[in-house]
Formats: structure tokens, C-alpha cells, sequence
């Protein structure tokens, strides 16, 4: 019974932390503006602007694997 109940915990703890990990990265590729963070739409940015959007885009998607990798890696 304890395997079983330690089993679950782990899996409840690995989803919170995947959640906060993955809004601390939001918050952190908006510069912590709001909760949903001052977006333009698309069609309404200049093309710079779309180019950083991209950019930051890709950086959030990167610091997401690395993440996932060091958490990982931490398994074992």
C-alpha cells in the first residue's frame, strides 16, 4: 500500500512541477508582464516584431526540452 501511495505522489508532484516550470518559462519569455501578457495579434505587429516573436517563441520551446532533458537526467 505505501509503493502504491508513493507511486501516485510522485506522479501528482511531477505534474505541479511540469506546470509551474512551464509557467515560470511564460513569464520569463514575457518579462513577467500579466498573466497574459501584452499580445498583439499577428497581423497587427511589424515584421521585427514578428521576427522577436518567433525568436522568443523558439527560446521558450528550447528552455522547455532543457528542461525536460535536466529533469530527466536528474532520474537517475
Amino acid at each position: 500500500m505505501d509503493r502504491i501511495l508513493n507511486m501516485v505522489m510522485k506522479m501528482v508532484m511531477r505534474r505541479l512541477i511540469n506546470t509551474g516550470v512551464n509557467k515560470g518559462i511564460d513569464m520569463a519569455s514575457r518579462r513577467g508582464s500579466g498573466p497574459a501578457g501584452p499580445k498583439k495579434a499577428n497581423r497587427d505587429m511589424t515584421p521585427e516584431e514578428r521576427a522577436k516573436a518567433r525568436q522568443t517563441a523558439e527560446t521558450t520551446k528550447r528552455a522547455r526540452q532543457a528542461m525536460r532533458v535536466a529533469r530527466r537526467i536528474g532520474r537517475f
